[in-house]
């Protein structure tokens, strides 16, 4: 049970891998109007199981702090890393808002049922380095006092999603249904959003509507559905060290897709993070319980 829910889990990592690619080739649509669109089409494939299976709308009566934390953790993850984005150099709060991963190892440490061993640490951390160069492709960071808003925006940003997948932990027996809802409020807000801060601008080209539909379907989609399942059911631990395989499936399928150049930093990162998640799963591996 909690091997196949951790591998559920880890499709969501899978379908992130593929965000950038989809958001690069989705024309000049702003970051909320995208949000808004691709939440949008992530609550179709909920309300699809929900007009099938008319019994499973009962699974959205859920107390008022199961959607407050499901809410807060798609809308407030996104709306503060739109924020560190446009306040702060991409590398730099790409990097730090990255460290949601690693939060979620060591902050395993403090749910019921969990325990924090060494090699969960030393796993993530590898991930975090092989993160770290890609990002920053092999140099350093321009950490200074002018982006200190988009630094704070970026820690947030982890410190939520972080926080969205461990408290998810903690309502495992709350039907993945209601990420449905948290789609739809998402898409709202988003709009909101949208509407005070952007100028409207639609998607050129029918390839880009595809990139947009793909990111409702996949990355901003199904993937939030089976990471919900995957962090109330499977090895947190686990999952939060291999999530650092999207940043890696990203470089190597924009690579694979010419929107990147291959070199060394690759191969480095890939024997990070592949050899950290490793590490990070080997009482899993083992067959172990954890």
């Amino acid at each position: 049970m909690t091997m196949r829910a951790t591998l559920i889990g880890f499709t969501a990592v899978l379908m992130w891998s593929v965000l950038a690619l989809f958001t690069a080739a989705s024309g000049n649509v702003p970051p909320f109007q995208l949000s808004a669109i691709a939440f949008a089409i992530a609550s179709v494939p909920g309300i699809i199981v929900l007009v099938a299976r008319p019994e499973r709308i009962k699974m959205l009566r859920q107390p008022a702090k199961v959607w407050i934390i499901g809410i807060a953790g798609l809308f407030g993850y996104h709306f503060l890393y739109f924020t560190a984005l446009r306040n702060a150099p991409a590398v730099d709060a790409g990097l730090i808002a990255y460290l949601w991963p690693l939060f979620i190892v060591v902050g395993s440490a403090l749910l019921p049922g969990e325990k924090l061993k060494a090699h969960h640490i030393i796993g993530a951390a590898a991930g975090f380095l092989g993160t770290a160069l890609l990002v920053t492709r092999g140099g350093g960071l321009a950490l200074s006092g002018e982006y200190a808003l988009g630094y704070i925006a970026a820690f947030l940003c982890a410190f939520t999603w972080s926080g969205y997948s461990l408290l998810s932990r903690s309502f495992s027996k709350v039907s993945t249904d209601v990420v449905t809802g948290f789609c739809l409020a998402t898409a709202v807000l988003s709009l909101l959003c949208h509407l005070m801060l952007e100028q409207t601008v639609w998607p050129q080209t029918g390839g880009e509507w595809l990139a947009v539909v793909g990111l409702g379907l996949l990355p901003v989609g199904l993937a939030f559905y089976a990471w919900d399942y995957g962090v109330k059911h499977g090895n947190i631990q686990v999952l939060g060290a291999a999530s650092y395989a999207a940043p890696l499936l990203s470089t190597i399928i924009l690579i694979v897709a010419r929107f990147g150049e291959p070199g060394w930093r690759v191969i480095v990162a890939c024997l990070l993070i592949t050899g950290g998640a490793v590490i990070a799963a080997r009482d899993m591996i083992r067959g172990k319980k954890s």
